[in-house]
């Protein structure tokens, strides 16, 4: 394990800004006090540069190393919060009513921060460090608001990398993969239109729920009998709802759910035979399905040359065996994946411990991590740009 002692002796003053975001957590394009808070402390470091309002309301610092160099580096954190009421009791509580950080962007963003310092204090490195600090992960695409507000045209960076907490992984260990990390967490909604009368009469009318009840099964075929079998992917359908009365055959029912894949082109198959199955079925009883598949975050995938380079210098930080470099991937999506799709990168996991899982109302960003954090940032960087 290799943790500088300047990083060891900024652990609390890093806590410190992790503590004070955790009381100011904002949802999707409102990060307005958080990105003030960003912006502060960037200048109290003492950062080159400081461009606010990439995104809505996204940061980037710019810090240049201890000669020009023609290298550049991105690496970003994610700063939004959740709707959601915090239940832990602690003295740095949300005093925000229904809002909290609960999946620790309030530790990304402080960790940053925290490289920052180290990165600024230092500058044992050439060219140029790119700190990107995005709203709106949480659902709000952020990371494509900042690519579409010439993020990488203002700001080219030869490569990007991200970072997110890991509950269960002990603090201290990181994960890692190539290729598909993140699923692309895609919804259907299925219109079924077929002709409603008496329940009495099922003959005489052409019955919707049966042919949801038929599509439910069908659907669930695409995965266990179409997909390669080495191919991942979930289709579950979460919603039917149809009808109003026990003796009364409706006119329509609705099915919706959702689709998660890693690989782009399973994620094609999936949302055209989808469709397929959902109009063949419907047809087949007399009626019609309308179908809306929507396309939300793509697959975060890791490129390969990026992601040993990651799993290497995260070694240096806490040790070979530290470190999963081929960890089972997650379905959850995120939304670093736009980012994945402009520039070579990696997108890694590091260990929260044994605390409450993401999106839950007691969870907590384990401040014992942050050394890891920033160290591995700052490694990365060093690595990178030397």
């Amino acid at each position: 394990m290799t943790l500088s002692n300047s990083i060891q002796a900024d652990h609390p003053i890093v806590s410190g800004w992790r503590q004070q975001l955790h009381q100011i957590p904002e949802l999707c394009y409102e990060e307005t006090k958080t990105s003030a808070f960003v912006s502060k402390t960037l200048r109290d470091i003492g950062v080159d540069e400081i461009h606010e309002g990439l995104g809505k309301t996204g940061v980037v610092a710019v810090i240049k190393g201890k000669t020009p160099g023609e290298k550049s580096i991105g690496l970003r954190a994610d700063m939004d919060g959740l709707p959601i009421s915090e239940s832990r009791e602690h003295n740095y509580k949300s005093q925000h009513p229904g809002r909290m950080h609960a999946c620790g962007h309030d530790g990304h963003t402080a960790m940053l921060l925290g490289a920052a310092k180290h990165l600024t204090d230092t500058r044992n490195f050439d060219g140029t460090v790119y700190l990107i600090f995005q709203p709106a992960e949480e659902g709000g695409a952020g990371a494509k608001a900042m690519i579409k507000d010439g993020l990488f045209e203002k700001f080219p960076c030869d490569e990007v990398y991200g970072m997110h907490n890991l509950p269960g992984l002990p603090v201290g260990q990181f994960s890692i993969r190539p290729g598909g990390i993140m699923g692309s967490p895609d919804n259907f909604n299925i219109e079924i239109n077929g002709r409603g009368g008496h329940a009495a009469l099922p003959h005489q009318s052409a019955d919707p729920i049966y042919m949801g009840s038929l599509m439910i099964q069908a659907l669930q075929g695409l995965v266990s009998r179409e997909l390669d079998p080495l191919a991942q992917a979930v289709l579950s359908v979460t919603q039917f709802h149809a009808g109003t009365a026990n003796n009364v055959i409706p006119d329509s029912a609705i099915i919706s759910g959702t689709v998660r894949t890693l690989d782009p082109n399973v994620r094609d198959q999936m949302e055209t035979r989808l469709g397929e199955i959902a109009r063949g079925v419907a047809s087949t009883y007399g009626g019609k399905a309308t179908v809306a598949f929507t396309r939300n975050y793509p697959v975060t995938v890791n490129h390969s040359t990026e992601t040993k380079i990651a799993a290497d210098v995260a070694a240096t930080v806490v040790g070979e065996q530290q470190v999963e470099r081929s960890c089972e991937p997650l379905m959850g999506g995120e939304d670093f994946a736009y980012m994945l799709e402009e520039k070579p990168g990696a997108y890694i996991f590091m260990g929260n411990g044994d605390t409450a899982g993401l999106h839950h109302p007691e969870y907590d960003f384990n401040d014992k991590a942050i050394p890891y954090g920033v160290a591995y940032w700052a490694k990365l960087v060093e690595a990178r740009l030397t």
